[in-house]
């Protein structure tokens, strides 16, 4: 039994050195035809890393010809399979721009997309990946109203500008947070929350933001010298009303009831010390 064993293992060492030696001799001095062939059969036999190495040899002699196609659609999906997804989702992407009539059309752009939020990093991290998927499902679904797919297009569609959303809403917490260090912070996360809440107008985060909004408006105002107090006492004020409005029920309400009455008593007792000529306003926020 043993020595079954032993020759099975010598027969299984010998053939891998072969189909080793047969690779290079073919990637090395094979002719272009010699290369396809064998990049397709590694292909279809899932051994994509040597795959990619042959087309990308033999990818300017079929420039124009009719392989061409089948060849990109295989170095995009070889890419995939390799988890190299950024460069999957560009070839994807490629081929659906090269080949609009081909009947892979429509699996490439969605394969682009999804290859792209694959690439797409935490939230914290750089967005461009996340940007380039948004707007390929975007143009999937657009293009493809009626495609199978559309369901989970829209899902992974969603799924991003929630990433999106949660990246410019911990941004701006940021700000807010390190406002004690740096008061021009506080502008900052002001701005912050208000683009938020304009580019992502049913946001999940909105509500959150509103509050946060609302307490980088008061504690602005704490912080600020008198003469400044009653525009930023206003601005405050408006962040106040639009939670409320918002948000009638809000688990913030009763903080931003509280910061609201502090808000209303300083505005008293600035606008007694400009009646009795003590400060002069200034209108800049």
């Amino acid at each position: 039994m043993q020595k079954i064993k032993n020759l099975a293992c010598l027969f299984v060492l010998c053939a891998m050195l072969f189909s080793c030696g047969e690779y290079q001799k073919v990637l090395n001095k094979g002719s272009e035809e010699e290369q396809y062939k064998m990049a397709v059969k590694l292909y279809e036999s899932q051994k994509y890393t040597k795959a990619l190495r042959l087309f990308e040899k033999v990818t300017p002699y079929y420039r124009g010809k009719p392989q061409m196609e089948r060849i990109q659609f295989m170095v995009a999906q070889s890419n995939f399979n390799e988890k190299n997804y950024t460069t999957a989702g560009y070839y994807f992407d490629r081929f659906a721009s090269n080949y609009p009539k081909s009947s892979k059309k429509e699996e490439a752009s969605f394969l682009s997309a999804y290859s792209y939020k694959l690439a797409s990093p935490v939230f914290s991290l750089d967005p461009t990946d996340t940007n380039k998927a948004l707007e390929a499902f975007q143009g999937f679904i657009n293009e493809y109203p009626d495609s199978e797919k559309l369901p989970e297009a829209n899902k992974h569609y969603a799924e991003l500008r929630i990433k999106l959303q949660k990246k410019s809403f911990e941004i701006a917490k940021t700000y807010y947070r390190t406002a004690d260090y740096d008061l021009r912070n506080y502008k900052a996360a002001i701005q912050a929350f208000d683009n938020l809440l304009s580019d992502y107008l049913g946001s999940e985060f909105k509500e959150e933001a509103l509050y946060y909004r609302l307490k980088a408006a008061h504690d602005f105002v704490l912080k600020s010298f008198d003469r400044r107090k009653l525009e930023r006492i206003k601005d405050a004020v408006n962040a106040y009303d639009k939670l409320k409005r918002n948000f009638p029920e809000s688990k913030y309400l009763v903080d931003a009831n509280e910061m609201f009455a502090t808000l209303q008593k300083e505005q008293t007792r600035v606008a007694d010390l400009v009646q009795k000529g003590k400060i002069q306003i200034e209108t800049k926020k």
